[in-house]
């Protein structure tokens, strides 16, 4: 195919393909901002690639090996894309070089595109191997310019993957923490009980306060490096669109009123997490629909009454206050359903479907030994909360 390109032609696509290339490079590492533009190299790689990583994974009968591969796929990625750079900056110096006249010296051999290429490989990753050597001005600027941009690729590189992994554990840390406040997986109707204790709704002002300030470090890490998104949890029934659907949950049940409740708290961590939620649709291109089936039906959210009753909660009853909980779920379930769907995880009830244990009372080992029961009817954390 390049012996067809005329010289000139081959040296323009060299050039585009390397500013193509470098432009998205620079957009995805360096550039701290969401990116409003439609087409780009990083969005089509990752739109191609994690449809038919997740098409071929939900073909797997067993829900903890789905979950596990779906794991993978965010490492995987990463360490893919920056292949998929790396071979285009490579081509693309190759391209460059043939479109110059192939002018290189090399031993038992007829100079051509393949071994343009391959001087353009061992200039990137700085072989210096010498069998091939430039013999023109422009093909020693080339070769210099590639050496070059070798060098930054690779301290760019260095310097992103930590800051991906710092971000993964930095998001992960509230998440781990919300396992003893609202269970496993969380509910809306679990935190507040959990929280009825005397002292117990200051409590919950400061966990809310702490979510507040993790919402806004999630919208400004994932709007500039959406990779995240993919990164998942490490306990299959933990994610953060479960933790940041079931604090969305907790705020909008204490914005319809809780007597004696951190109801300006709520406000503020729900309008946080809502822009979080919405901005998030918009980077994934995840229209906000309607859920396949109600989250919270007539019976479950006259448990969550009685329940919170029983606690010493009273949540306002009557229409007014059931309308007021649909316009404010309203706000925000059609769009974290949308992104929810799109990354292959689920949403949490709005309370506990049955009792169980948290995941810091689980250990396999302890279940192999017979330390601890697999299955159990009460939850000893409760009577903490």
């Amino acid at each position: 195919m390049p012996h067809m390109i005329p010289a000139p032609g081959a040296f323009v696509a060299g050039v585009a393909l390397f500013l193509i290339v470098l432009w998205d490079a620079f957009e995805a590492i360096i550039l701290p901002r969401r990116v409003t533009r439609k087409f780009r190299l990083t969005r089509l790689f990752y739109r191609t690639t994690w449809r038919s990583w997740r098409f071929a994974i939900n073909l797997v009968p067993a829900r903890k090996t789905r979950e596990a591969l779906l794991g993978f796929y965010g490492p995987i990625s990463l360490l893919l894309l920056i292949g998929v750079w790396a071979v285009g900056l490579v081509l693309g110096f190759g391209l460059m070089q043939f479109g110059a006249g192939s002018a290189v010296r090399v031993t038992g051999a007829q100079p051509g595109f393949w071994t343009d290429l391959y001087l353009s490989g061992t200039t990137f990753f700085t072989l210096g191997l010498g069998d091939v050597v430039p013999r023109s001005a422009l093909a020693h600027i080339l070769v210099v310019a590639e050496a070059g941009f070798g060098f930054g690729f690779l301290a760019a590189i260095i310097g992103y993957l930590p800051f991906i992994y710092s971000s993964f554990s930095q998001r992960e840390v509230n998440i781990s923490l919300l396992d003893s406040r609202a269970g496993t997986p969380p509910t809306a109707g679990e935190l507040l009980r959990r929280h009825s204790y005397q002292g117990g709704q200051e409590a919950l002002r400061e966990v809310l306060k702490d979510w507040e300030l993790w919402c806004a470090e999630l919208m400004e890490s994932h709007l500039s490096y959406p990779v995240l998104a993919y990164f998942r949890s490490q306990h299959d029934n933990q994610s953060w669109i479960a933790s940041l659907t079931a604090i969305l949950d907790t705020c909008a049940l204490l914005k319809v009123g809780i007597e004696g409740a951190c109801e300006r708290q709520a406000d503020l961590t729900f309008a946080i997490a809502r822009h979080a939620v919405v901005d998030l649709s918009q980077v994934f291109g995840t229209e906000p629909r309607p859920l396949a089936h109600e989250r919270l039906p007539a019976a479950d959210l006259r448990r969550i009454r009685d329940t919170l009753a029983q606690h010493g909660l009273k949540l306002l009853d009557g229409e007014e206050a059931d309308r007021k909980l649909i316009s404010l779920r309203g706000m925000y379930e059609p769009y974290i359903h949308a992104l929810a769907s799109y990354l292959n995880q689920s949403l949490p009830p709005w309370i506990p479907q049955k009792k169980g244990k948290d995941n810091w009372q689980t250990t396999a080992w302890g279940e192999a030994a017979g330390l601890v029961e697999k299955k159990t009817e009460t939850v000893a954390v409760d009577e903490h909360f």
